[in-house]
């Protein structure tokens, strides 16, 4: 009544998900900045792939913090409503494409955030992150039946 189970996602589960994305872009050829982040928005894991835009390591962080503190993907606000967003949070959250919650089961145990490409390329490389870490979740729970 008092306490709530959660999953969230482990250091080594962050790992995976962040091999898929760099997978995705390595095979669209477009280095990218990937950033996982548990419910809470802290860090697990963060690569900036060679090539990638330098100011893209803040974007994709804050579109993950963001897609984990809304639970809904970036990119999807109002414009009037996005710069409110960004001076309300001192920049921390933003409304640019890329970010995207990691749902398992129904219930948010984190998120991934993309920078360095175009809103879809981020799109796509989060996707392929995600895509990664949940087939290994699926695959490890057939494994505890």
């Amino acid at each position: 009544m008092y306490l709530r189970q959660t999953q969230e996602l482990t250091h080594a589960a962050a790992m995976i998900g962040l091999k898929g994305a760099i997978a995705a872009a390595e095979a669209m050829n477009v280095p990218q900045c990937i950033a996982i982040v548990d419910t809470g928005g802290n860090l697990l894991a963060f690569v900036r792939m060679d090539g990638a835009k330098v100011l893209s390591q803040l974007s994709a962080t804050h579109k993950a913090i963001t897609a984990a503190s809304g639970r809904v993907p970036t990119g999807g606000l109002p414009a009037d409503v996005e710069a409110k967003l960004a001076f309300a949070t001192g920049g921390q959250l933003t409304n640019l494409k890329g970010g995207l919650p990691i749902i398992v089961h129904g219930q948010l145990v984190g998120a991934i955030g993309v920078g360095s490409g175009t809103g879809q390329q981020d799109v796509e490389v989060a996707q392929a992150g995600i895509d990664a870490l949940t087939a290994l979740l699926v695959e490890d729970d057939v494994h505890d039946v």
